[in-house]
């Protein structure tokens, strides 16, 4: 088996293991992160009703013809503070968060602490 699948198959696993103990409601909905190789993404949603909230991508922060100008770390952040301010756009203020079973370092933690910064406790 080529070794690309055997680590998404890992970080699936490792994602329904942080699955099982973090849910979203309510009073506190789930900011969940996916990362691609090109691009990372930002949900804010509530699994009691099945909605998302809010959302962002560094599809939103490209510039003109999906160029990336900036580092993927320095776009983790602003995908951080953009979602961190449409949420509280709506109304909410604490999350819990989902880091996708990717390790909490790099892109994924840029992504955690932009969102402190721009408002969301977790």
């Amino acid at each position: 088996m080529p070794k690309d699948r055997d680590a998404r198959k890992l970080r699936t696993v490792r994602h329904l293991r942080v699955r099982k103990k973090v849910s979203g409601s309510a009073q506190r909905p789930r900011l969940c992160v996916f990362r691609s190789l090109n691009f990372i993404y930002a949900q804010v949603i509530d699994d009691a009703q099945g909605r998302t909230l809010a959302y962002a991508s560094s599809r939103d922060t490209a510039g003109e013809n999906g160029a990336r100008p900036k580092p993927k770390l320095a776009e983790s952040a602003a995908v951080g503070k953009l979602v961190a301010e449409r949420a509280r756009a709506q109304g909410v203020t604490q999350v819990v968060f989902d880091r996708g079973g990717y390790k909490y370092h790099g892109r994924v933690k840029a992504l955690a602490d932009a969102a402190r910064e721009g408002g969301l406790e977790f």
